[in-house]
This record gives C-alpha cells, structure tokens and sequence, in this order.
C-alpha cells in the first residue's frame, strides 16, 4: 500500500523522496517535518556540514491547503554546500578536482567502485552517505503524521553510545514525547558520561557507534501475519532498520536475552481483566508475537557501528595506484547515534504505517478511521 524512493547525492543539489499510497484528507504540518530533520542534524559529536545544513523540507506535489490529495508527495530538501560543489558534482562538463581513490573500511567503497565499475570513490559515496537520512526523515515524519491521526505513537532514544548504557530505573518514559537532549537520551548522568566519551574519541581522532530503542504505542493488535515470510511485521521493521547507515544489528523486544534465559521466564503470560480483556504484566516479545502486533508497545533497538570516516584514517588501499596507503578522509562526525535514532523512529514509523493501510486499506482516512474502528469493535475494544 506504501512505498517511498529517494535520490539524490550528499553534495549534489538537493535530496528527494516521493511518497506513494498516503490516503487523502490527512492534515500535514509541514513545520513538524521541519522540526524532525533539525532534531536529526543535533548530537554532540556531529561533524562540520551540520553548521553548513538547515533542512527544510519543500512539498511539490500531493498536498494542497495543508491536506493530502492522495497521490504521490514529493519531498525535497535543497543542500546548501551545493554552492561549494558546483564544479565537483556537475551534471555536465568533463571531470573536475581530485579523484578520491583512498578507500576507506567499513564505508561502501570498495565494493561499489567494483559493482558499478567506476574509478573514482566519490561517484559511490555521495549516495552511499547518511545525508540521504534526511529524505527518510522526511518521510517518516509525514507517516508519524498519519499515524498520530489514529492514535499511534513512534518514539525514540538513545541507550547506549561507546559501552556507556543507561540505566533504565534512571528512564521516566513519560518524557518520551518532549525530550531535548541533544543525544536524545533520557538518562542524564549517562549522557554526561556519554559525551565525555565522544570527548575523548574526538581527541583521538576516532568514532564511536551505540544502540537506539525504538518504542511504537498504540498500534492495534494484528497488524502483520504469520501467513507468508515477507507478511511478517516483525521481519519487516527489521529490515527497516538495518536499511539505515551503519546499522548492525536489530533486536526486537529482549531479542538477544532469549538465548540465555528459559522460556519460564521470557514468554509473557496472558491475564483477563475484570472487562475479560485480555493482558500482559510483562513485554519481553516486544509487542510482537507470531510476526504480528499484539497490543502492547513495539520495542525495538538498533546497533549503529562506528562511523567509517576517521580523522586518525586506518591502513587500507588505492583503487588507482594498488599501493597500501591511509584511508581517505571526508567531513566526518564522531559519533552520530542520536541522529540514527531519529532516522530509526522514521523508518519504524513508514513501515507501522504501510502496515495499517495493507491490513485496512481505504483511500481517504475517513474509510481508513470507519475500518479501524469496526476492527477495534469486533475485537470487542473500544
């Protein structure tokens, strides 16, 4: 029912996403959009093109009086350092400025200079960067945007940045919705502890990576299925997220905990209320059972490795010479875990969203809403 593209290099003229599927009739505040994508420009530890880039988003087609149309949205986010690459990232012309030929590990180089049988590095990583993050950005903001018109909820934050975790009886979950942090971590004595540590790594010319949560309420219970392998809610969210930069590993619920605790202890039992609705004291599968939602709260982390580009560079290769030099080295951040999480509830927010539309279709949300709520009245919910 929904699906987006994006395009667009981190130097090039602008990013753009087109958003298909949206019902019409969904009120959009473009300044919403806007405040995700400065949230996501924030963190300590980000690097020089965040003083150089204000994303705005512009809205060029689907959208009309404030209120979708029902056909595509396309999004565009204009880069201001274009003005800095116009001879570099040229659509016409013959090839100007210095080849990039140091490759850097970790980082799409190497592999996609021999894929797309190109000779220099830069025409792999400009699309290969996280700046296209802000085009997701984009987009899941337009998605929480419909999915707070139904009553569901896309949060995040960080738990975890170089080893330094929170402690969650530290965590008052109530401040999910407004909170400032510029790591997006709701424990402040490990944020101080956090920042030290991207301090250090700075000063050693170094990066750090770190783990996200993302926690998803009010989403209805059955979105998914356990019908087909690709039906399943869980896998997709999965894959959702490990569709971002750098990211690792994904793990919903107490995901890797299962392998080292008997099911005793990690299956939630099931309780009736005193209206026979049924509920959980526990949310250890984290709202997902059987590749489908089951009314408690979605949970998931992310893993985010270190940034590839480091200012102290590692020993690698020159695609042109074939010598062993030091890697390349790009404008780079220390650490961008907070950001990652901001792109993390996006995705999450798409995919929830792409779900509500598969399992109760409609093209306007007044069909959308009357499906939901026949839905919720059947299941005997209100």
């Amino acid at each position: 029912m929904l699906r987006f593209l994006t395009a667009g290099e981190s130097h090039g003229q602008c990013l753009t996403a087109i958003l298909e599927g949206l019902p019409a009739g969904l009120k959009i505040n473009i300044d919403e959009i806007n405040q995700k994508l400065a949230r996501r420009q924030t963190g300590y530890g980000r690097g020089g093109r965040m003083k150089i880039e204000t994303d705005k988003v512009d809205i060029l087609s689907g959208v009309r009086f404030a209120e979708t149309l029902g056909d595509p949205i396309t999004l565009q986010i204009k880069n201001r350092d274009w003005s800095n690459w116009l001879q570099k990232m040229s659509v016409t012309g013959e090839p100007f400025g210095e080849k990039v030929t140091a490759a850097r590990p970790g980082h799409a180089d190497l592999v996609g200079i021999h894929k797309y049988d190109r000779k220099d590095i830069r025409d792999i990583l400009e699309r290969a960067s996280a700046r296209e993050t802000a085009a997701k950005v984009a987009v899941g903001a337009v998605c929480q945007q419909f999915l707070q018109d139904i009553g569901i909820s896309v949060f995040s934050h960080v738990v975890n940045i170089g080893g330094v975790e929170i402690d969650r009886h530290n965590i008052n979950y109530a401040k999910l919705a407004n909170n400032t942090s510029d790591l997006n971590c709701l424990d402040e004595a490990a944020e101080t502890k956090m920042r030290q540590k991207i301090r250090e790594a700075g000063q050693a010319g170094d990066t750090l990576g770190g783990i996200f949560e993302v926690i998803v309420k009010g989403a209805p219970e059955g979105l998914g299925s356990h019908i087909q392998w690709d039906k399943r809610l869980d896998g997709k969210l999965a894959q959702s997220l490990m569709s971002i930069q750098a990211i690792k590993a994904v793990e919903i619920g107490e995901g890797v905990s299962y392998a080292y605790n008997p099911g005793s202890k990690m299956h939630d039992e099931m309780f009736y209320d005193e209206n026979k609705q049924v509920y959980r004291r526990t949310n250890h599968a984290g709202g997902l059972e059987g590749g489908m939602t089951n009314g408690e709260d979605i949970v998931l982390r992310a893993v985010m490795k270190p940034i590839p580009t480091l200012m102290s560079p590692l020993h690698s290769i020159d695609i042109e010479t074939k010598q062993e030099v030091l890697a390349s080295k790009e404008r780079s951040d220390v650490c961008a875990v907070a950001a990652a999480s901001i792109v993390g509830a996006a995705m999450a927010a798409f995919t929830i969203a792409d779900a509500v539309l598969e399992q109760f279709g409609g093209h306007a949300m007044n069909d959308v809403k009357k499906a939901i709520e026949n839905y919720q009245k059947r299941l005997g919910k209100r």
